[in-house]
């Protein structure tokens, strides 16, 4: 039974040790590059901004308006 432990453990740290190492592996082969990280994210537009609408009248823009509309409605 203990064999079966030790096997257990064994892989245990073969499994931890691939996880760590596969990332620092990328990190050193990819990172440190400056053409891969161009090539690899610098193309990709992650933030797309929707277009820019049209401006809200300014407040008295809207009162000159109003007044007009309403001097508009008294003539009539």
């Amino acid at each position: 039974m203990s064999y079966l432990g030790r096997v257990k453990g064994v892989l245990e740290i073969s499994k931890f040790g691939l996880y760590v190492s596969i990332p620092i592996f990328l990190m050193c082969t990819l990172a440190n590059n400056t053409e891969n990280i161009q090539k690899f994210m610098g193309n990709r537009c992650y933030i797309v901004y929707p277009p820019e609408a049209p401006r809200p009248q300014s407040p008295e823009e809207l009162r000159e308006m109003a007044r007009e509309f309403a001097r508009k409605k008294n003539i009539n």
